[in-house]
């Protein structure tokens, strides 16, 4: 007998993320914060630029700052985000892209805006 795995991300119902999933995404701060940025963008962006965004947001993009960001979405953010087919990301290019499932996200993103944004 074999399982299937190749669709865990998904539910059965209907193509959508599983909950699970979907707080695994938007967790960590950078990954939430890259999802909301390529969902303001068309098309597919440079990694530099993106990782340049988010050390600007974080305070002064230092050349350590952004060694370090670039790591993390190599070694971990980018696999977590596609194996979830949220986004594509070509490493020949090193364009990434949103996909459309990634708009499951957006509910989620707009709360977390929300939540950041400065008490009136």
């Amino acid at each position: 007998m074999t399982t299937e795995t190749a669709n865990a991300n998904r539910t059965d119902a209907d193509d959508t993320l599983a909950p699970s999933v979907i707080f695994e995404l938007l967790c960590e701060d950078h990954r939430r914060q890259a999802l909301a940025y390529l969902s303001r963008t068309v098309g597919a962006v440079d990694l530099a630029d993106l990782i340049d965004w988010l050390a600007r947001r974080d305070g002064e993009p230092t050349p350590e700052r952004i060694d370090r960001l670039t790591l993390e979405f190599h070694h971990t953010h980018l696999r977590k985000l596609g194996d979830a087919a949220v986004v594509r990301y070509d490493a020949e290019t090193e364009r990434v892209e949103r996909r459309a499932m990634a708009r499951a996200l957006d509910p989620y993103l707009e709360l977390a805006a929300a939540d950041q944004s400065p008490a009136r």
